[in-house]
């Protein structure tokens, strides 16, 4: 190249940067009041035109769900909430561009406060360090942790007597499990592994491995879709076939997002999810993220016994035919049967 010629491309180059190479990014900023919202709020939005463009028109989104403007204002009418990433995409003279701005979008109440009435106490295995608890056709089926001593069985929750059991490896951490067209699905901690087996005679049937998530930590099903908990305010949707992550909810309250779902049960649209080491458990709505109640268990723990080893409250477990849930902890001696109460 001579030097005639490098001198006239570098000319070129230099004007088009400080002209603005990405020009588009520089037209135009969207502003709101704010980035913290409620769910189902309306909010100013604006567009700042830098560059005096003649604006044919705009259209703002949020997850692809388009936002009605009027009167430069929007209801955040989405499905699920969090963090988001509100977008607007502004047809003008020369072309179209889209602009975005992140906001958090909370629940629009606040938590609900539940306590609980013990209706039976059964005996529960004080070696078991519970992580993941289900029935299914009036058994309870169990998956525990630590390295060394993870294993799934299958019990009779009025005696604790156990029909079968399969130990983990000592390298895996178990943790939750679900049960889905007479298949138990666990999750292990840190590994990043989950396994697959046979409901019947525990015969593993695969592994699968985590997509995006963090670590495995909570399952539970509505019969069409896992969901996963992995320790961050996440609750990740799984395909039962695949078991790819396929989306998320993120936990949220009227004033902050939620990191601590540990184990998780689903009923009725609802997700129950302990409260990693507190006494409390959680009523997740499963479309939204919205923590609708809390369930405060003070005082449960108590009624164990007292030993160096005992742990937190972990494991809840849905009975559909008796219509209440089972719960116990970390090396309690006791499974106890409660109904959930509105203080």
């Amino acid at each position: 190249m001579n030097m005639g010629k490098f001198l006239l491309l570098n000319t070129t180059m230099l004007f088009f940067l400080a002209c603005g190479g990405n020009e588009n990014v520089k037209l135009f900023e969207l502003q709101t009041k704010g980035n913290q919202f409620k769910q189902d709020e309306t909010v100013e939005v604006s567009i700042k035109n830098l560059k005096d463009k003649k604006i044919n028109g705009i259209t703002y989104s949020i997850d692809a769900k388009v936002l009605p403007e009027k009167d430069g204002k929007i209801a955040l009418d989405v499905p699920s909430l969090g963090n988001k990433t509100l977008t607007a995409k502004i047809d003008y003279e020369d072309g179209a561009t889209e602009v975005s701005k992140e906001i958090k979008v909370l629940s629009a109440k606040t938590p609900e406060i539940y306590t609980y009435e013990v209706v039976n106490e059964y005996p529960h295995d004080i070696k078991a360090y519970t992580q993941g608890l289900e029935f299914h056709n009036d058994t309870l089926y169990e998956s525990t942790g630590h390295k060394g001593t993870s294993w799934l069985r299958k019990t009779d929750y009025k005696t604790g007597k156990i029909f079968k059991q399969i130990d983990l490896d000592d390298t895996f951490f178990g943790e939750g499990i679900t049960i889905m067209d007479g298949k138990i699905y666990q999750l292990t901690w840190q590994n990043g592994t989950g396994f697959i087996y046979d409901l019947k005679d525990f015969k593993k049937l695969d592994n699968f491995q985590y997509g995006e998530s963090r670590e495995g930590w909570g399952l539970a099903n509505d019969g069409k879709t896992i969901y996963k908990s992995d320790g961050t305010e996440k609750i990740w949707f799984l395909n039962p076939n695949t078991l790819v992550e396929e989306g998320y909810i993120q936990i949220v309250t009227n004033k902050s997002l939620f990191n601590k779902a540990n184990e998780l049960e689903y009923v009725d649209g609802k997700l129950y999810a302990n409260v990693y080491q507190k006494e409390s458990m959680m009523i997740i709505d499963a479309t939204s993220g919205a923590i609708e109640g809390v369930i405060n268990f003070s005082g449960l723990k108590e009624k164990v016994t007292q030993h160096e080893k005992l742990d937190v409250l972990n494991g809840v477990a849905y009975h559909p035919d008796r219509k209440t849930f089972f719960v116990t902890g970390k090396n309690w001696d006791k499974l106890f049967e409660v109904k959930i109460i509105k203080k």
